[in-house]
């Protein structure tokens, strides 16, 4: 949670360095359409102690946005993401090195509210549902590698999950550069039968998107 606090107050303070160009329109009130594509940074944590350790890993993050304003400095942003989530693991078995990566692949759609102090920065925060789509499991012993692929069609994994995000846009005309933070509430293990680890994903993300 520190580094998030960290990556959100660097992230401000670029902003901060980028002047407003002058419109005869605030920009600001205006309804806007938009896509992004970018990478997470993502782990996993568990809140109730379990003792369950990882590394963070690297993932795909795109898809849409929509802008609604409502006034001058405040609005609503849904958006529709496509984004990879998980984290990895080593050690070593019978003095054998091994190491483990999960990417969990979600449908997530962050409802926020905007903030918009100025006319490059808004200020986003709000709910998130993702939906799980599949999982991928890559093990390496050694010189051996396998990828395992699945839908949890015969486990008890949590498929839709609640969340939530914050972060924020810096837009220099038509170019938006975003930055967020992002974590579960819910676990992803269902009614606690699942034999996978339980654990809750958190996230940062960065993307480049083109508003229209």
């Amino acid at each position: 949670m520190k580094k998030s606090i960290i990556f959100l107050i660097v992230f401000f303070s670029f902003g901060a360095t980028i002047k407003a160009q002058s419109d005869d329109i605030d920009q600001r009130e205006k309804a806007t359409f938009g896509f992004k594509a970018g990478l997470n940074h993502s782990n996993v944590w568990d809140a109730n102690g379990e003792d369950f350790r990882a590394d963070p890993k690297l993932g795909f993050a795109g898809g849409v946005f929509i802008g609604i304003p409502i006034g001058t400095f405040l609005g609503f942003q849904p958006e529709i993401l496509l984004s990879q989530k998980g984290f990895k693991g080593s050690g070593t078995l019978f003095s054998f090195p091994y190491s483990f990566s999960r990417t969990t692949t979600y449908l997530d759609i962050p409802l926020q509210l905007q903030v918009k102090p100025a006319e490059f920065l808004t200020v986003v925060l709000g709910p998130q549902y993702s939906y799980l789509m599949y999982k991928k499991d890559t093990y390496t012993f050694g010189a051996n590698s396998f990828d395992q692929e699945t839908e949890f069609d015969n486990d008890n994994i949590r498929k839709n999950t609640l969340g939530f995000v914050a972060g924020a846009d810096i837009i220099v005309s038509h170019i938006v550069v975003s930055g967020r933070v992002g974590w579960d509430f819910q676990t992803n293990n269902g009614d606690g039968t699942s034999s996978t680890p339980r654990y809750k994903n958190r996230w940062l993300q960065f993307t480049v998107g083109f508003k229209i």
